[in-house]
């Protein structure tokens, strides 16, 4: 059954809501006729059903039904902080990290990295990745839409996540191939087998091509968060962030 987004979705049965342009073109191309089903979502984890009542030449009104309780999200919150990636693959890592199940996305520009963003063309990129999340979710049958965060430096983004002013993650790890704990023991020991200890909170820092400096992994160290290793191979900007959101999944999801 097709799923669209909604900002702002009234979830109240026999109301009748003109869809959004985006949508109503999807719509349109998937040549739905009036009856025909369909799924709505809002993006806060509110779905429901709806029914097709009239196809205009642009325009596509239908009726909400009946909530949708279908639960998909990780049962821990994960933010994935990431070196941004050149050329498409950001938006491959958006696409894919939001399939897996990512609470929130804070691209960063590092010493090495290759894409360097800001003013204008930073917040139309966020926007971008953020209509990608969205598409994500709408094919995932995810009904929270992970946060992608304006662009930051890793250095003022680090200061700020450790004083809280944006972030409070519980269990904090920097992705390294230096001296680093794997994630087996590093998991083993941060989260406890009661599960209602877990913590629900968790970050994860990964540098772009050629990743992290020495001093942006020192300073990661020095305000409290742990070297983590995937092992021993050397894994892309683009694939690392991944990896480790897939293990959580695995660790945490029934």
């Amino acid at each position: 059954m097709p799923r669209f987004h909604i900002e702002s979705l009234s979830m109240r049965p026999g109301a009748e809501v003109s869809l959004p342009d985006g949508a109503a073109r999807h719509v349109q191309v998937l040549r739905m006729q009036p009856g025909d089903a369909l799924r709505l979502f809002d993006g806060q984890g509110q779905e429901c059903l709806a029914t097709v009542m009239e196809m205009g030449r642009k325009s596509v009104t239908v009726t909400l039904g009946e909530p949708v309780h279908e639960p998909r999200e990780l049962p821990v919150r994960v933010t994935l902080a990431m070196g941004m990636p050149a050329n498409d693959r950001m938006d491959a890592l958006v696409e894919k990290a939001a399939e897996l199940g990512v609470y929130a996305i804070q691209p960063l520009v590092c010493a090495r990295s290759v894409l360097r963003l800001d003013g204008e063309r930073a917040a139309k990129k966020v926007a971008h990745w953020q209509a990608v999340a969205v598409s994500a979710c709408e094919q995932s049958g995810r009904a929270v839409v992970p946060q992608v965060h304006p662009v930051r430096s890793v250095s003022s983004w680090l200061q700020s996540a450790e004083a809280g002013t944006e972030l409070e993650p519980v269990m904090r790890g920097v992705l390294s191939l230096r001296d680093a704990v794997s994630v087996r023991q590093w998991l083993a020991t941060a989260a406890p087998q009661d599960a209602a200890k877990v913590p629900r909170d968790w970050c994860f820092l990964s540098g772009p091509e050629g990743g992290l400096s020495a001093e942006e992994e020192a300073l990661a160290l020095s305000l409290g968060w742990s070297a983590v290793s995937l092992g021993r191979r050397v894994l892309r900007a683009d694939t690392a962030p991944l990896a480790m959101l897939s293990v959580l999944g695995a660790q945490f999801e029934g």
